[in-house]
Parts: structure tokens; C-alpha cells; sequence
């Protein structure tokens, strides 16, 4: 793949992540910011003290949220699209939608719902301030191991199917992750800082919303981006020199 194709699907990729990034937006607004404001005036009722806010609260759910979604996409989209052009005839027999696909899910399930599993988002009312710097490192640790268990995962699978087949290197190259992914869960230390009478359906509520929002954001981005690197790879193809007698001549236009 040359340079000139890699930068086309890396700007692709990161206009699919902002067209994602708006979904995702949407999604968020509409089923995450209830959520936070519910959060919110649970806090407000238990605390003793008042904290000055300082970006209002209507900024911080329109302009500070659009802001932070769709440059989360854009980034996404862009990092996403590299390691598209890597994985692209490399991973099976797949065409260039269904390797956007299958990356977008597997990127999801690695960078989001794995971590996810382990340490659950929480409303903002919940945990000690005194531990998020804990938190945070713990989150970004269990985020490093799924992405390089996955991975090892995929290595491990194309290594063990010349001699297992597809299917069954898959099965193993799964339950490999499975099991591994099941230790780093059992010995990585658990964060419960919920307060004893905090709304559970509140709660379930807003882990809901969050995961709505990272599938709409992955899903839209694996249904565009695919169809954008179907149509740049179909013009690169189209635009590649063929072999007439033994020689190479561009292909007519």
C-alpha cells in the first residue's frame, strides 16, 4: 500500500470518526446527560458544602460534550484508519468493508467493553477525589492489557491455523484471551466506591448510556469507514498498471 493510498484512508478515517463522533453525540445528549444530571443533584443533596462550578453546567453538557465526542472521534478515526492499513490482507480473506467491520468490533471489545467488564464508568457523584489518580491508572492499565491480549490473540490464531484450520485457531485463540483476560480481572484490584445509598437503577442507567454511546460511536465508524475504504481501495485497484505481454501499462481511464 502505498503512501498516497495510506493518506487517503487516514483522512477517510477520520471523516468517518467525526460522522460517528456526531452519533455518538447524539446518543450521549439524549441518553447520557439525564443521567449526569440526575448524578448530579444526588450529590448536590448529600453534600455539606456547595462547590463553585467553574464552567456552568449547560456548557459543560452542550459545548464541553461536543467538543470532547468529536475530537475523541476524529482521533479515533485517524488511529483506527492506520492500523486498518495494516491489518488489510492481513487478517483472512476479507474484503475492505468487512475488515473495517471486524476491526471496528474488535477495537471496541478490546479499548472499550473489555475495561469496561472490569471497571464499570460511574456518574460523577461517585468515588473519593483523593483516588482517581488510582482509578485512572487502573482504567489505562486494564485498557493496555486488552489491547496487547488482543493482539497475542490475533498472532496466536493466524500461527495455529495452518495446522488447526480457521475455526478451530480461532476457538483457541479466543479461549486463550478468555482465560487470560479472566486472571488480569481475578489479581488487578477491584474500585467500589459507590455510596451505600446511591440509586442502583440510576446507576445501571447511566452504565447503559455509556456503553450506548461507545457502541453507536464504533459501530457508525466501522459502517462508514468501510464503505469510504471500499471506495478507495476500488480506485487504487482500478488505477493500478496491468501486465499487457509481459510488460506494464496503466490501466485506461
Amino acid at each position: 500500500m502505498n503512501s498516497a493510498t495510506v493518506r487517503s484512508l487516514l483522512v477517510r478515517g477520520m471523516l468517518a470518526g467525526l460522522a460517528a463522533g456526531l452519533l455518538a453525540l447524539l446518543v450521549a445528549y439524549l441518553l447520557g446527560e439525564p443521567q449526569v444530571d440526575a448524578a448530579i443533584a444526588f450529590e448536590d443533596a448529600h453534600a455539606h458544602e456547595h462547590e463553585t462550578e467553574v464552567v456552568s453546567r449547560g456548557v459543560q453538557s452542550t459545548l464541553g460534550l461536543a467538543t470532547g465526542v468529536l475530537v475523541y472521534g476524529v482521533a479515533l478515526g485517524g488511529i483506527a484508519a492506520l492500523a486498518y492499513c495494516f491489518a488489510l490482507g492481513r487478517v483472512g480473506r476479507f474484503g475492505p468493508r468487512a475488515t473495517a467491520l471486524l476491526l471496528a468490533g474488535a477495537a471496541f471489545a478490546a479499548v472499550y467493553l473489555v475495561p469496561f467488564l472490569k471497571y464499570p464508568a460511574n456518574p460523577p457523584s461517585v468515588g473519593d477525589p483523593d483516588s482517581i489518580g488510582k482509578r485512572t491508572a487502573l482504567y489505562f492499565l486494564m485498557i493496555a492489557l486488552s489491547v496487547l491480549l488482543t493482539i497475542a490473540a490475533v498472532i496466536l490464531g493466524k500461527r495455529l491455523a495452518p495446522r488447526l484450520g480457521n475455526w478451530y485457531a480461532t476457538v483457541v485463540a479466543l479461549a486463550a484471551f478468555a482465560v487470560v483476560t479472566g486472571l488480569a480481572y481475578a489479581f488487578l484490584p477491584a474500585v467500589n466506591e459507590l455510596p451505600h445509598d446511591f440509586p442502583a437503577l440510576l446507576l445501571w442507567k447511566f452504565r447503559v448510556s455509556a456503553l450506548a454511546v461507545q457502541l453507536a460511536l464504533w459501530a457508525a465508524f466501522g459502517l462508514l469507514f468501510g464503505e469510504l475504504a471500499e471506495r478507495a481501495v476500488r480506485a487504487r485497484q482500478a488505477g493500478a498498471p496491468r501486465a499487457v505481454d509481459g510488460g506494464a501499462v496503466p490501466s485506461a481511464h
